[in-house]
């Protein structure tokens, strides 16, 4: 799975606003707090109000606040507001594609990564993050030796195949590291 920068800030930005509640929190607060890029800011605040997860007010006691309380707020809902679904497939919901011949259980294995990380994002809340109280299940996972292990990329670092880059098997480097 790949956090994108936008969903990383805007976990940052509901926190720091959780972190300041009752009071409303400025955006240069926020800006300063999490070295946030004002711009950057405003297009995912703007996000996140769409998402009904953030209000916000103008004028010198303005600012933002969150919709709804931070432990009713999950980082999978958070993921939904500013990306869209958790899991996708070609920009489709892992129940809508099919697959024929070999490829037929392809589906289930996608629907099953989707439950796995639904069991995480959305067991984890603003609120948790905020106070530094992350749910028992986490630690669990986290005490797994092989939680912090990375795997190897293929020989050379190269993937090969129709989606690795704009032609059909072309190859191309992995910029990301494997989770």
């Amino acid at each position: 799975m790949h956090i994108t920068a936008k969903v990383d800030y805007a976990v940052r930005t509901l926190v720091e606003i959780a972190k300041g509640q009752p009071d409303s929190v400025k955006a240069d607060a926020i800006v300063a707090a999490q070295d946030i890029p004002p711009k950057v800011l405003e297009s995912v605040v703007a996000d996140l109000r769409k998402g009904d997860l953030v209000i916000s007010r103008r004028g010198p006691d303005g600012g933002y606040r969150l919709a709804r309380p931070a432990a009713e707020i999950s980082i999978a809902n958070v993921i939904r507001a500013v990306e869209g679904p958790l899991a996708s497939v070609r920009g489709q919901r892992p129940e809508d594609v099919s697959y024929t011949g070999a490829a037929e259980p392809l589906q289930r294995v996608w629907i099953g990564l989707r439950v796995n990380i639904r069991s995480v994002l959305e067991r984890v809340t603003i609120a948790d993050i905020a106070h530094d109280l992350l749910p028992s299940f986490l630690d669990e996972l986290l005490h797994d030796p092989d939680a912090w292990t990375r795997r190897p990329r293929p020989a050379g670092g190269l993937v090969t195949g129709a989606s690795a880059g704009p032609t059909s098997g072309e190859w191309r480097d992995l910029d990301q590291p494997d989770i």
